[in-house]
């Protein structure tokens, strides 16, 4: 079993990571370790907790700015943003409790290592989108900073973007600096029933592409929707189609008028508001509907929108498989009955008919170790990321092979 070491400040970490180098001991990085399950099992000699670089540094609400060490809760800084009627705007999802860790547990550097963006991402963009500034230590145990305090102030090299998504592969963040906006006065939910899988994506692709400024399009099927805490979306008794508008109460109240105006015709309507809407929202946003079948595989799917609905049924011709879409159907969740390989291989052929991308976001280790967790690189791309980890961390001691065997 791996020793657990807790480095208390970014010296201690950069201390830590240069011994590790010169001796080639591989490393795990985590903060709280709500997301160990994502990725493939990591092999290290020793476990870096890095929990205790934890506090906001610098919070200039005029400014939309926050900076913080990556090991800060993320429920910390959501409830001081509160304060001020701000949010992060990108919406990280908590997937601690689909990993069977409790809610709100994760940190700051761990969504943003994991590049974890939630329903808004349609309107909001990316998590990596909001991150402007980071101070890391790399493979060779060297302490780097890139970025800063504003949105535009990248002349090379964006490593922001690099480094968000990378899981602990190529640094291990110590401080972070993010974009934050105002938050929504109102949200609102409209709610079309009744529709199957394809026309519901139809359905929320119109909604997106009208005017109504939508920040959030999402699509549960009946068996999924009945898992809902939310009373009006369990107790429907049919699928349930979701779009969200949010802002100053007037405006919304306008934009949710015309979308019922828009969607009428596509089936019968509810609405949700207020504290139910946010409920709502926050299931589609943390995997809701899978996080009681722990038995269950779950895959992640980024799909062209419009393919959702038909790469979803042709898995489901093959397996005991089960899905919801956010994103107006351009990500497909996906629970899978347990298998050896998690249904990977039908997974990638039904995939590989119209492009994209999946990413198997809970298994058991045996099968992460076994399967290709991420989607598998073409060989020049395979080339090209090899390069950069070793340009990061050459020895290979940051959270070894959790991306791709061997890296």
């Amino acid at each position: 079993m791996s020793e657990n070491v807790k480095p208390r400040d970014a010296e201690e970490v950069r201390a830590l990571v240069e011994w590790a180098a010169a001796e080639g001991m591989p490393l795990e990085l985590a903060g709280a370790g709500t997301k160990r399950g994502l990725g493939r099992p990591v092999q290290a000699t020793h476990s870096v907790d890095l929990s205790a670089l934890s506090g906001v540094t610098l919070y200039e609400p005029d400014e939309l700015v926050l900076s913080a060490r990556a090991g800060t809760r993320l429920a910390e800084i959501e409830a001081l943003l509160a304060e001020q009627r701000q949010a992060l705007a990108f919406e990280p999802a908590d997937l601690g409790p689909l990993y069977g860790a409790k809610a709100g547990e994760g940190t700051i550097g761990g969504v943003l290592s994991a590049n974890l963006s939630g329903p808004r991402r349609v309107k909001a963009g990316a998590a990596r989108d909001h991150l402007l500034g980071v101070s890391a230590v790399n493979g060779r145990g060297e302490l780097f900073k890139a970025g800063g305090r504003v949105v535009k102030n990248v002349t090379g090299y964006d490593l922001c973007k690099l480094l968000a998504g990378s899981l602990g592969t190529l640094a291990a963040m110590t401080d972070v600096t993010v974009k934050v906006l105002p938050a929504a006065e109102e949200v609102r939910t409209v709610l079309v029933l009744g529709l199957a899988d394809e026309p519901a994506v139809n359905a929320l692709l119109t909604a997106l592409g009208s005017v109504n400024e939508v920040t959030g399009a999402a699509h549960l099927p009946q068996a999924l929707a009945a898992r809902s805490a939310v009373p009006v979306i369990s107790g429907a008794n049919a699928p349930v189609s979701a779009v969200r508008v949010e802002g100053f109460p007037a405006s919304v109240a306008h934009r949710a008028s015309a979308l019922k105006a828009l969607l009428a015709p596509r089936g019968a309507l509810d609405e949700l508001g207020g504290e139910e809407s946010v409920a709502f929202w926050r299931e589609v946003r943390d995997v809701g509907p899978f996080v009681g079948e722990r038995e269950r595989s779950v895959w992640r799917l980024s799909v062209p929108p419009a393919s959702g609905p038909a790469v979803a049924a042709r898995i489901a011709a093959e397996l005991d498989a089960q899905a919801y879409y956010d994103w107006g159907g351009g990500l497909v969740w996906l629970g899978v009955a347990p298998s050896r390989d998690a249904g990977a291989a039908v997974v990638r052929a039904a995939l590989a008919r119209c492009g994209g991308q999946a990413t198997l976001m809970r298994a058991p280790d045996p099968v992460r170790a076994a399967v290709a967790v991420f989607e598998p690189l073409a060989e020049g791309l395979a080339r090209l990321s090899a390069r950069v980890k070793e340009s990061f961390d050459p020895r290979g001691v940051l959270n070894p092979g959790r991306l791709y065997a061997g890296s």
